[in-house]
């Protein structure tokens, strides 16, 4: 975990809310640093676009080119604990 901390603390240039960083550590543990260092949710919330970074977290979905339910879960449980602080 201590490669998605370093991520968040470097290429993250706004305030975030302790679930802000659980959310993004989630996906970024995930997604890997490098898919995060390049996507639209990291520019989006760097400046300062939090509800359509939030939206972004749905688009990370798939695994081989097809949609894969598991990941479709847990992206929507990421976005909700981004938005409403809502672990589950």
């Amino acid at each position: 975990m201590e490669h998605v901390e370093d991520a968040l603390a470097h290429l993250v240039k706004v305030p975030l809310t302790q679930t802000y960083f659980d959310a993004l550590a989630s996906l970024i543990f995930n997604i890997g640093v490098n898919a995060f260092k390049r996507s639209t949710l990291l520019k989006l919330l760097n400046v300062g676009k939090y509800i359509q970074a939030a939206d972004e977290f749905l688009k990370w979905r798939k695994a081989g080119g097809k949609v894969v339910k598991g990941l479709e879960k847990r992206r929507e449980a990421e976005r909700r604990l981004f938005v409403d602080g809502v672990y589950e």
